[in-house]
């Protein structure tokens, strides 16, 4: 390695420098100060611990975005936590273990051994929030609420809403008696949103004609959900499964939409993000100018099962430095005080209780060598402000 080189990061790892660091700091204290008015308790779970508890229940994808280690300890495999959510489950069902809901929130970097998309980070700061213990359609409505306060905050202006549900596929799939392996071919090509090969796999794999007309018309249902509902009404009659599922996107929707009527609400019933862990409402925000969720969640009731507590649960997570990045939030700029470096007890006095004031002074020998809005400057015997 030259001595070039060993200035180069990994790719998909950055650092943050001036002033965007202070940008995502003020950022973060806003965020959870939010978080913590709505009644949200602050968790801060380990970075590293062992693999078999930190992967437990959540299927492949995380497993490949998992560094993994040797504890040189106990000699068991552990890892990075490259997802918050299966280890505040883990803390709901077994270190916390209240009776009733419980609402935790978390900010932490998180790290991912492969970045989930071109635009990703390898070290997202993961922000986010769950409610535990509460199956209804009021935790649903109050988690993507929260979501969207949480945009607002950032300065997100031109944030959309995409609501889906699992449990649509769900019931058509089991309705059908389709193999988990034909579920994974077509979650797969509803992925890609290829409207003929969708309809290619469905004239080959599903006989039923009731149950090939619904398979085809779930991937037609995207777009704005109020143009819907004569498909949506559609698809209770061919398969009346479906039709508890329906009812409560659409009842979400009409509560999410009379809170924020200034947001842009979609339907995507093709949307099977994170198929194998979610098992009911899937949601998303997306922007103008970035083609990844800027923030998404769901329904996962199951995940705290494998820790011996299977509660309801949904949450939503996003990444701080992304929300720094797009948000339009004003940050506070304070001015720089520049005092000169000498030992004179007044001066330090001075220099003291401005900053518990909460100024910002820099003391520096060579005062013209540092940026000053404000010099620190003894006139009449006296330390005053003066202007730079």
């Amino acid at each position: 390695m030259t001595s070039a080189d060993r200035w180069l990061l990994p790719d998909g790892i950055e650092e943050v420098l001036p002033p965007q660091a202070r940008r995502i700091e003020q950022l973060r204290r806003r965020l959870l100060d939010l978080l913590d008015g709505w009644g949200y308790d602050l968790v801060i779970p380990p970075t590293l611990e062992y693999l078999d508890s930190l992967l437990t229940g959540v299927g492949k994808d995380l497993d490949l975005r998992t560094f993994k280690v040797i504890d040189q300890l106990s000699g068991r495999l552990m890892g990075l936590s490259a997802d918050t959510t299966p280890q505040v489950a883990r803390i709901d069902a077994h270190s916390l273990a209240p009776e009733g809901t419980s609402r935790l929130a978390y900010c932490r970097t998180v790290f991912h051994a492969k970045a989930g998309s071109l635009l990703a980070s390898r070290t997202p700061t993961q922000i986010g929030a769950e409610i535990y213990g509460e199956a209804g359609q009021s935790a649903d409505v109050e988690i993507i609420s929260l979501m969207l306060a949480l945009m607002a905050a950032a300065g997100m202006d031109q944030a959309h809403l995409d609501l889906g549900n699992v449990g649509v596929f769900r019931a058509l799939a089991d309705k059908a008696g389709i193999s988990k392996e034909q579920q994974a071919e077509l979650s797969d090509l509803l992925k890609l949103k290829c409207a003929s090969d969708l309809e290619a796999w469905v004239a080959r794999e599903v006989k039923q004609p009731e149950l090939a007309e619904a398979f085809v018309l779930l991937t037609r249902l995207q777009g704005d959900y109020k143009l819907l509902e004569a498909s949506i009404a559609r698809m209770t009659q061919l398969v009346p499964e479906t039709a508890a599922e329906l009812e409560h996107i659409q009842q979400v929707a009409e509560r999410v939409a009379a809170r924020f009527p200034q947001v842009p609400m979609y339907f995507d019933l093709t949307e099977l993000r994170g198929y194998n862990y979610h098992t009911g409402l899937l949601f998303a925000v997306y922007v103008p100018g970035y083609g990844d969720p800027i923030a998404q969640g769901g329904r996962y009731d199951e995940t705290g099962a494998v820790f011996g507590r299977a509660r309801p649960a949904t949450g939503f997570s996003a990444d701080l430095k992304v929300l720094a990045r797009f948000g339009t939030f004003v940050t506070e700029e304070k001015q720089t005080i520049v005092a000169p470096d000498a030992d004179d007890e007044a001066l330090w006095a001075e220099i003291s209780a401005l900053r518990a004031a909460g100024k910002r002074v820099v003391i520096a020998a060579d005062q013209d060598a540092v940026h000053a809005d404000l010099y620190l400057k003894k006139q009449d015997g006296q330390w005053q402000l003066v202007e730079a």
